[in-house]
This record gives structure tokens, sequence and C-alpha cells, in this order.
């Protein structure tokens, strides 16, 4: 059983000594932290694997090598980061001159996700420290075997008063929202980071919200068709799927029409939907019409009267043959 009150009162009693603020105190962290993910590599993709199924090569691609590479930037540029600014100054202020210093927060909660638990928990964390934060850190208790390296990562690394790691779930999750914090860093679902929001704003909590989204593909007229089908394919199901920025749809430029046909004909491409054609209205003559596996609507099917309920029958009709195939 926690208790987020003391637990945030005491990093904030911490962070308030300004034991975090040095440069030494941030890089002294930083180069433990990347010690340590040297050191429990292996156990990092075990547990990865043991979470979502990840091979020892995706768990490292997409999570251990990108937390090593975001170390290595805020190590390299720290100095720099903190580094006072010079800023123009105002006549009125004449003879002074103006800078802009970066201040930490102060005490910090990350909330990460469950599809790339050890990245996006450690790279928010990664900058926390490097920004002279405190942090609280509630990765996804769908990623229970990761979470739990995390929260052992945490003990042998930092004081409890500057980085803790909360293990659960829902709960766990509303009883952090319920305290105040200086800043919150979310990655997650829309309908929970409204939630997230919705409790920050009662404290005028800066938040940063990675909510996903949908991604286009865009295949201009110098593109490789069978090349960019296989890179596709590799990106749609690169962590099964579960990416935000995974291919969602793809816009084809006309021009390479032919090559689609061609690309759609051997198997290479599963199927398509188009809406605009190298030649319109398209002919009669093209091969498109016959393909099973294409769905072809006029780029201008919502002018006109009546546009609502033509695309509403067009999408009814479509459904019921897809029900009748399944």
């Amino acid at each position: 059983m926690y208790d987020f009150a003391e637990m945030v009162h005491r990093q904030r009693s911490y962070f308030l000594s300004q034991a975090t603020k040095p440069y030494e105190f941030r890089m002294e962290k930083l180069r433990a932290l990347s010690d340590w993910i040297d050191a429990n590599e292996s156990a990092v993709l075990d547990a990865l694997a043991r979470d979502l199924g990840k091979c020892a090569f995706e768990g490292y691609l997409t999570e251990v090598g990108m937390v090593r590479q975001e170390l290595k930037d805020a190590m390299r540029h720290l100095a720099r980061w903190m580094r006072p600014r010079r800023a123009r100054t105002a006549v009125g202020q004449f003879p002074g001159r103006c800078r802009i210093y970066s201040e930490p927060y102060g005490v910090a909660l990350i909330m990460s996700p469950w599809n790339y638990p050890f990245q996006l928990t450690v790279a928010p964390l990664i900058g926390a420290i490097a920004a002279g934060n405190c942090a609280v850190v509630k990765p996804s208790e769908y990623s229970a075997a990761t979470s739990a390296l995390l929260r052992r990562m945490a003990q042998e690394l930092f004081a409890p008063e500057y980085v803790t790691v909360v293990e659960g779930g829902r709960a766990e999750n509303a009883g952090l929202l319920e305290e105040t914090f200086d800043f919150i860093f979310f990655t997650g679902s829309p309908h929970v980071g409204r939630l997230v929001m919705e409790k920050a704003s009662a404290h005028l909590t800066p938040v940063s919200l990675e909510l996903g989204g949908k991604s286009p593909v865009i295949v201009d007229e110098t593109a490789d068709i069978a090349l960019t089908a296989r890179r596709l394919v590799w990106g749609k199901l690169l962590n099964a799927g579960q990416t935000c920025v995974a291919p969602d749809y793809v816009l084809v430029h006309h021009s390479r029409e032919q090559a689609l046909v061609e690309a759609l004909q051997s198997g290479q491409l599963f199927g398509a939907v188009l809406d605009v054609f190298e030649e319109e209205p398209l002919p009669r003559s093209s091969p498109l019409w016959d393909m099973e596996q294409v769905i072809l609507t006029p780029h201008n099917s919502f002018v006109g009267e009546h546009n609502g309920e033509r695309l509403f029958k067009c999408i009814k009709e479509h459904l019921y043959e897809l029900s009748k195939e399944c």
C-alpha cells in the first residue's frame, strides 16, 4: 500500500533542498543509469520477451537501443542545455541585460504504456533527470515483468526521495492523480489522457500527453512500389502493430497507377482503396474494375445532393458483402 501524499511530500522536500540541480549531480545519475542498462541488458530483453513476446533483436532495436541513444544525447548536450541563453533586451531595460535560465519543474509524474514499456518509461525519466527534477514513475500494469524490473532499477540506483517506481493498476493511477505534481508526462490512450488532463487542470499542472494518432504514408511518383510495400508491411507489423506511428493509410501519386496495378496483380499488395486515377473517369477497360481486393470511389463523391445517404448506402453494402465472406 502506497502513501502517495507522503511520497510526493518527500520528493518535493528533496527537490527544494537544491540537491538535484547541479550539473555534476545530473551527470552522475545519467552515467549510473547508463551503466545499469549495460549491465542488465539481458534482463531487460528477457522482461520484454515475457511481457510482449519480443525477440532480442526487436527488443534491442525498439527499446534498449533507443534508450541508450537518448542517454548519449542527454549526456552530450546537458552542459549546453543548462547554459543561460542571451535574449534581446527591450529599450526600457537599458542598460540591463536579459538571459533565459532553464529551471527544473520540481516533482514529475511519468505514466507509461505497455506497448514499449522500457523505452517509453526510461526515456521520459532521462529527460526528468537531465532537467534536474525528481520523479514518480508509474509503468503499466499490463507489462508486469518490465514494471518489476524498472522498480528494481530505481531501488538500486536512486534514493526514493529522488526517483520512485510505483507498481499497480487503475487504483494506483487514480491515487497518484489526486496528488499535486509539478509536471505530468503521460503516454497512452486518448480516453485516459482526458482523465489525466482533467485531474491536472485542478492544480494547473502542466502536462505532456502523447496519445498516438493516424499516420499517413505518402508515395510519390519516384517510389518503387514493391519496395514501398515491403517497408509498409515491416512498419505496420513492428511490435505486432502496437506502435503509435505505425502506417494507417497510404496516399499514392496517381502517376503510379500502372505500377500499383502490377503490384496488386502479383500479390505484392493485398488490396487498395482508390479515389483518384491517372485518367478520369476511370476507363472501363482498367483492370482495377475487376479486382475484388480493390475498392473504387470517385474523388468527387461528396459533391451534390444526398451525398450522406449515398455514402451510408455504400458503406452498408460493403459491410454486408464482407460479412457474407466471413
